[in-house]
């Protein structure tokens, strides 16, 4: 078909519209009937499941998606070419079975005929839903809208999980939502609306009886007006936040009982470690996140009460990444205990709405640490498995060490203030590329520092002894490093996350 003056328009037009568009144009056989479709233009932006962009320009369908050819977008196609009348298609997926290729995909398809072609225009529906689902379940999250002028109510899945409810029955009524909410809260409900009636955003904690037990939500909301001032809808996100409510009355709990000497030292140990595991149980063996192999360890002090300000956290992304990160908040007992779990729950808050750069949660855990008014140290680190990179920034921490083929040494170190030293502190990154083999060791200072006089710091030793486990053979390397590093420090508590990169 020749490359006419509309077809160059046409694909200088599709070139800047940011979508997934393309223009077919027809191709018809001796007998003049319809056999296949050309792709005359496609959008610059926009992308196939093959990861083909304007090179799909003067490829035939028939030779793009062999598997579409005479299925119910096809017969779309011919219809719309055939009436002029726009067409649809709702969640069309797509099926492949080519190495490389995601399986399965979802798509809302629009087709509109344009000039002696169809105007295509695909929108991706399963990447998006994915993306919302794990990002409600990491965070125990979920979104409300309630339409005040037909009185419907939407709810996201997160909603039906967070209220143990079938979707099948439908969002709770707004009678019901009232009758759930604990008889002692239910002031916070007309707070809510006094703060949105002036043009804020409501933030509450609000206990919920679902079924036989009292959750805590916290509920983020707010109005939307019409042009005259009038409340057409409300929005609303809802956290189940009931683990940290719990685990924070807990310390208030135990706190008091230390404060008023009702426990015998042996009791403040027992007590101590329970809300040490209550705040971060530490994993019993090694497990997987992406390209990863990482084990967790946690020593107390000797001589201190059973808990500190020692923290870690790992977990995988949405998008496949993993972070790693330790810290070390500033003091001993409860009070530091207290302080590590505020920053270790907003850590979790904050990758749960999609916030991972370290340097920004760096800057936002120094931020929270100067209204705590309390000082502590950080490092932050994300890995991409399929680029082999470990994006890694820290506040005042040691660097990690990575060892390969038997040879340890410490990262590069960026820079970066300890927390809540100064609220305006900025934090670099730095990218080193990993290999497979290597050995990454994040830890706290107990495992190298000592407070007594005279007694050197202990990092030639642990330099030498990852090293040495980078030379052992995988199965047994982390071990390997586990029984070395099991020392516990006279004062200070001791974490470290070990990781081999498979």
């Amino acid at each position: 078909m020749p490359d006419d003056a509309v077809a160059s328009a046409v694909r200088e037009v599709l070139s800047v519209i940011p979508a997934g568009c393309s223009w077919l144009r027809p191709v018809a056989g001796d007998d003049g009937t319809i056999v296949d479709f050309e792709v005359a233009a496609a959008s610059g932006s926009g992308h196939d499941i093959y990861r083909r962009g304007t090179e799909r320009v003067h490829s035939r369908l028939s030779a793009l998606y062999p598997s579409m050819v005479g299925g119910p977008l096809w017969e779309l196609y011919l219809e719309v070419l055939r009436t002029g009348e726009p067409g649809k298609i709702n969640e069309f997926r797509y099926e492949e079975s080519a190495a490389g290729i995601v399986p399965s995909s979802l798509f809302d398809v629009s087709v509109n005929r344009v000039l002696d072609g169809l105007l295509v225009w695909w929108q991706r529906l399963d990447e998006d839903r994915r993306r919302i689902e794990r990002t409600e379940q990491l965070g125990n999250l979920g979104w409300a809208e309630y339409d005040m002028v037909t009185g419907q109510s939407h709810w996201s899945p997160g909603m039906y999980r967070i209220f143990e409810r079938d979707p099948a029955r439908g969002p709770l009524s707004q009678a019901e939502q009232a009758a759930a909410v604990e008889p002692d809260d239910r002031g916070l409900g007309e707070a809510a609306w006094q703060t949105m009636d002036i043009g804020g955003v409501s933030d509450v904690t609000v206990r919920f009886r679902i079924g036989s037990s009292v959750k805590y939500l916290r509920v983020l909301s707010d109005v939307v007006m019409d042009a005259a001032g009038s409340p057409i809808k409300v929005n609303a996100v809802v956290q189940d936040v009931t683990a940290r409510e719990q685990t924070r009355g807990a310390i208030e709990r135990l706190s008091d009982q230390l404060r008023t000497r009702e426990l015998t030292a042996i009791a403040e140990h027992r007590l101590a470690a329970r809300l040490q595991n209550m705040i971060q149980p530490i994993p019993a063996a090694p497990f997987h996140l992406p390209g990863l192999e990482v084990m967790v360890g946690y020593l107390p002090a000797e001589s201190a009460v059973r808990v500190g300000g020692d923290w870690y956290h790992a977990q995988e992304l949405t998008d496949g990444r993993s972070l790693l990160a330790v810290g070390d908040m500033a003091g001993h007992g409860l009070s530091a205990a207290n302080s590590m779990a505020h920053l270790r729950f907003a850590l979790i808050a904050w990758l749960a709405i999609g916030i991972d750069d370290p340097a920004t949660l760096l800057r936002h855990l120094n931020q929270l640490c100067g209204r705590l008014k309390v000082t502590g140290t950080a490092v932050i680190a994300v890995y991409d498995p399929h680029a082999r990179s470990l994006t890694w920034g820290r506040a005042g921490h040691a660097a990690p060490l990575l060892a390969r083929g038997g040879t340890a040494l410490p990262l590069d170190l960026p820079a970066g203030l300890l927390l809540g030293a100064d609220d305006h502190s900025t934090y670099q990154v730095l990218t080193p590329c990993l290999a497979a083999g290597d050995l990454l060791l994040l830890y706290t200072d107990g495992l190298v520092e000592r407070r007594r006089p005279g007694t050197p710091s202990l990092l030639s030793e642990v330099i030498e002894a990852v090293g040495a486990a980078s030379a052992e053979p995988p199965g047994t390397a982390l071990a390997g490093l586990a029984g070395r590093l099991n020392r516990p420090s006279p004062d200070d508590d001791t974490c470290t996350v070990a990781v081999r990169v498979l």
